[in-house]
Parts: C-alpha cells; sequence; structure tokens
C-alpha cells in the first residue's frame, strides 16, 4: 500500500527535476492525500533538510517556548547573508513569513514547505531570491501547536488534527504585539528588531461569516501608519496581490467582517485601522507595511494551503519586482515620520472609527435565511449552497477620533526601570539615563473616572481613565531615564490606546494607601473651615450644587482630606512626565 501511495504521489513532482530523489521532497501534507499537516518535529525535520541542502538557506533559533521547544526561523538569501548585518549590507528587501502565530491555523507552513522546495529544490522559482531575501518562521506558537487535537476549532474544516490557538500559558500571541508578555513574543520582538524586515506577512484561517472567497486579506491603510507606505499598499499592493492570486483561479476579498451579525450581509461589512496589540497594527507603528493573510475556514484544507501558497507568492513577485522601490519607501517612512511628528508638529493618531458613509460593493456569498431554534430560543442561521452575489454596503471610511501633539521625551523615574529595560528597548526604543538632578518644567497627567475591567483579558487587568494636564516644575533625579521621541520609534512610544499603562502594568499607582479616620478628619475640617475663608465658600457652593455631595459624608470629608497637606499629591498622577 505504502509503495503504491509514492506511486501516486509521484505523478505530482513530474514536471520538476530533482537532484535527489523525490521521496525526500514530498511533504507530509501531500502524502496524507492534502488533509494532514505534520508535527513540531517532522515540520522542524523538513526545514532542517532544506538548510542542509540548499546553499542559499539555514535554519536557526531565534527563542525557547514555555515548555522547552525552540524556535526556529529559515533565512533564504541567495547571496548567503545569514546574520542581521550582512542581511543589511546587500540593501535587498527582507520579507519576513509568520506561520502558526494561532497554531491550530496553520496553512502557512505548509505552503511555505512547498514554496520553499520550488525556490530552493526544483528551482522552478529560485528567480524569487533575486532581488530579495526571506525569513519564514514555520510555527510561532509551538507549544500550541503540539496541544493537537481533531476538536481544537469548531468551526474549521481540517486539517485532520490541528493546533491550539493560544500558548501553554493561554496567551493569545496576536493580542500580545505591543505588551509582549509571553516569552516567544519577546523572542519574535527580538528578531524582528534584528533583522528589521521590509514587509511582512501574518498567516491564518478565519472565523465569521460563509462566502465564496477561499482567502480574504486586510492591510493598514488608513492613518495608523505612515501615509505614502497607506498610498502604496491601496493603490499597488492589493490590485497587484489580488490579481496575481485571481490569475491562479482563486478568490480573494478583502477581510469580510459583518458590522451587524443579525442582518448578515444585508447589515453592511465593515474595515478598521488595526490597534498594535494586532500584527498589522504593531507593524504600522514600526512604519512597515504588512498583509494578514485570512483563509476561509470552511474550505478545504487542500484549498486553503494552496491559497495561502499562491499569496506569498504574488507579494514575493511584486517585491522582487520592486525592490529598491520598497527599501527606499521604508527609509523615508522611518525618516519623515521623526521629522513630521518631532520637528513638524504633525499630531499623531491614537484612535479611530467608522463614519455612516459607505460603498457599494459585491460579494460572493451564500444563500442564508434564519428560522426558530427548538434548541438556543432564538433564531439561527443556515446557509444553503446556492450561490449568490450581495450587493453589500462596505463601510470603510475610518476617521481619527483622538490625536497628540509629539513632545521632546518623557521622563520615567528610575523605579519604573523596569518597563524600560524589559518592554521599551526590546521594540528597539533608545533611552538615556540622567546623570544628575535637575529641575525642568514638564506636563504631568492626573487621572480620574478610572475604571477596571471586571474581567481578566490576556493575563492582565486592563484599565480606562479620562485625564487632566498639569503643568509642574519638578526634580528630575539622577537614575531617572530620559526617552527622547525623535528617533525612529517614534509612534511606539507615543502610542496611547495599547500603551503599558492600559495593560495594567502600573495599577498600584490607582491604589490609595493612606487614609483618615472620621473623628480626625471631622476636628481637621473645621479649622480648615475657621483659617480658610474662600474653602468655606467652595464648600458651601459644593453643597448647594451638587446634591450627591451633600447627602454623601464621605464625599464631604473627602473634600477637606483632598485639600489638606495630609493628602497623598502623588495619588492618580501618571509618574511618567512629558517635556514639551
Amino acid at each position: 500500500m505504502k509503495q503504491l501511495l509514492t506511486s501516486a504521489l509521484l505523478i505530482l513532482f513530474t514536471s520538476y527535476t530533482f537532484p535527489q530523489s523525490p521521496d525526500i521532497w514530498i511533504t507530509h501534507f501531500e502524502k496524507s492525500r492534502f488533509l494532514s499537516t505534520p508535527c513540531y518535529t517532522e515540520s522542524i525535520e523538513y526545514f532542517q533538510k532544506l538548510a542542509e541542502y540548499s546553499p542559499f538557506a539555514e535554519l536557526k533559533t531565534f527563542g525557547i517556548s514555555p515548555q522547552g521547544r525552540e524556535l526556529k526561523y529559515l533565512i533564504v538569501s541567495g547571496d548567503g547573508a545569514f546574520n542581521p548585518d550582512n542581511g543589511k549590507e546587500t540593501k535587498k528587501p527582507i520579507v519576513l513569513i509568520i506561520n502558526g502565530i494561532h497554531s491550530g491555523e496553520i496553512e502557512g507552513k505548509d505552503a511555505s514547505m512547498l514554496l520553499l522546495r520550488e525556490i530552493l529544490i526544483s528551482k522552478e522559482k529560485e528567480y524569487l531570491l533575486d532581488s530579495l531575501s526571506l525569513i519564514v518562521v514555520p510555527i510561532f506558537n509551538v507549544d500550541g501547536h503540539e496541544r493537537k487535537s481533531k476538536y481544537n476549532r469548531i468551526n474549521q474544516n481540517g486539517p485532520e488534527e490541528m493546533g491550539w490557538r493560544t500558548t501553554a500559558q493561554n496567551l493569545n500571541l496576536n493580542r500580545d504585539w505591543l505588551k509582549a508578555e509571553a516569552p516567544e513574543m519577546q523572542a519574535m520582538i527580538s528578531l524582528f528588531n534584528e533583522w528589521l524586515p521590509d514587509f511582512i506577512i501574518d498567516s491564518h484561517t478565519t472565523d465569521g461569516a460563509d462566502y465564496q472567497y477561499t482567502i480574504t486579506y486586510s492591510v493598514e491603510k488608513f492613518q495608523n501608519i505612515y501615509g505614502e507606505t497607506a498610498n502604496w499598499l491601496r493603490k499597488k499592493f492589493v490590485p497587484y496581490l489580488e490579481s496575481k492570486v485571481e490569475q491562479k483561479g482563486i478568490l480573494i476579498h478583502p477581510y469580510i467582517y459583518l458590522r451587524n451579525w443579525r442582518k448578515g450581509f444585508d447589515g453592511g461589512i465593515i474595515d478598521w485601522a488595526a490597534t498594535p496589540r494586532f500584527s498589522t497594527g504593531y507593524f504600522a507603528l514600526q512604519n512597515r507595511p504588512s498583509l494578514l493573510i485570512e483563509t476561509h475556514m470552511i474550505k478545504s484544507y487542500k484549498d486553503r494551503v494552496y491559497s495561502t501558497k499562491a499569496a506569498f507568492e504574488s507579494v514575493l513577485g511584486l517585491i522582487n519586482s520592486n525592490a529598491n522601490e520598497l527599501v527606499e519607501l521604508n527609509e523615508r517612512a522611518d525618516k519623515n515620520s521623526v521629522k513630521g511628528l518631532t520637528e513638524d508638529g504633525k499630531y499623531l493618531p491614537l484612535a479611530y472609527n467608522n463614519s455612516e458613509k459607505y460603498q457599494e460593493t459585491k460579494l460572493k456569498g451564500y444563500k442564508y435565511y434564519w428560522e426558530p431554534s427548538d434548541i438556543s430560543g432564538d433564531q439561527k442561521l443556515i446557509y444553503t449552497d446556492e450561490e449568490k452575489d450581495f450587493n453589500v454596503k462596505y463601510y470603510n471610511d475610518i476617521f481619527v477620533i483622538d490625536s497628540i501633539a509629539v513632545p521632546t521625551g518623557y521622563i520615567i523615574p528610575a523605579e519604573w526601570r523596569r518597563l524600560v529595560f524589559s518592554k521599551m528597548e526590546l521594540h528597539g526604543v533608545h533611552t538615556k539615563q540622567i546623570q544628575k538632578d535637575t529641575t525642568i518644567t514638564v506636563t504631568k497627567y492626573k487621572f480620574r473616572n478610572v475604571s477596571f475591567n471586571k474581567a481578566s483579558y490576556e493575563g492582565r487587568q486592563t484599565v480606562s481613565f479620562e485625564t487632566d494636564k498639569i503643568t509642574e516644575e519638578v526634580q528630575i533625579k539622577a537614575g531617572d531615564i530620559f526617552v527622547p521621541t525623535n528617533q525612529r520609534t517614534v509612534r511606539v512610544i507615543v502610542n496611547a490606546g495599547d500603551s503599558f499603562l492600559r495593560w495594567g502594568y502600573m495599577n498600584s499607582i490607582f491604589e490609595q494607601k493612606e487614609y483618615y479616620e472620621n473623628y480626625v478628619m471631622e476636628k481637621l475640617a473645621e479649622e480648615m473651615l475657621n483659617e480658610e475663608p474662600d474653602l468655606r465658600k467652595e464648600f458651601q457652593l459644593k453643597l448647594e450644587e451638587d446634591e450627591e455631595f451633600k447627602n454623601d459624608p464621605g464625599k464631604r470629608l473627602d473634600f477637606f482630606y483632598e485639600r489638606s497637606p495630609y493628602y497623598d499629591k502623588s495619588y492618580l498622577t501618571y509618574p511618567v512626565l512629558r517635556i514639551e
């Protein structure tokens, strides 16, 4: 039986000329009749064989997972540029492909094997190395990859066994790009900053609605990325990607996210600007274009792998033909982001929303209907097999709802240095240590309306708040840390939407540590009223105007405590200082 299977599979390669027995290069995916994906060990062995055979490839380790597995990447270079310094010397763009960040969504790994075989072994696509270098991470979430089961993704059609969405520490790596809490992500961010790739592909399988498209995609093309990069992605990259993938007979569409799930396609679909907890949002902060691939969960595993391969080839083909253009674009993005934000006074957008504007677009879906469910007691959605072209409202007008003027820099007190050295420097942010005590004028932030998320999210208790700005003269101490903004990572530094503060890394600053006894405060309040006529007027006015305050004994005593010399002046004050 094994001999018959091998003979059948050899037919697949009659157009290739292999330097060794073709059996060596047949992938597990192909041997399984396109139904299965190999385990971690077998997967890495295949990439190791590629590196051992080809003088243009080298397999390296860039980290260790919590369960002790090696994180690997294959560097592929026609120039033999296998380290970051040599890679940059070639002046060729570097493309990074990340597979298995959600390791149940593993098409990219098998697609990479097929494509690399055509580049390095049969050499029919060796030309793709003419003007670029390639870094392939076969499996990012290696521990999740080995938590494999037939039942890991209820919405997904194959492979026969698939990995788990999160890491061994139950962290979702594609919510971890900026906070970088997982050891795997810390290793990935280090890899990114060592090589500083020019284009990144992040390969996924989507959840969501049913439709005819095998593959969908997303790129950052709004104000969360350098403007010229957004234009390049919108006007050049997207049309090329769509045309090349469609030429291979594969249906492709921008990522499909329903605006209202109860209304289906009749409610329209939306676009958005990704926050930096996600891969594409993070790379936008780093001034780098990227592509999110989302193959459709219900299509066959075979079709999903080959559509991913088609997208990989299309991206590499475009970059290979426009290598200098991409490198120069990224250089301008780095240079002009610094100039525009720190010298020219441009505001950095921080948050976005969708307007009510939309475009009419055609969407290839399937007829569907709703009917009552005896199980849920609700209406249940039923898709048919009948193809239908929908006229859909596409809400893709994104506008900025918050932005900020970029200061000269920030001062981080020495007691918070762990955030600098464990997080900021990891992201490529350069800092300086203050050498002597000095007095300067700074902007401080006071918090109000602080609210904590009731449930844990990605291992953190996130926090939201409003702020008031205060200008004040303060003493900066030797050992404090200065973070200048006139550097390539200015967008990373100033980003506030996914800041370490909002992720809950500084929650202790919201905790009051000293309190009063009521009988002590009553006595002090009387003395304050007798000694400060203006305070008495302020108190009386508040009693007259604020009924809630008038009827709350605690708030009335707090009024005096907060105005007394005993009150903690650092309470609800952001310790990071802004230098204008």
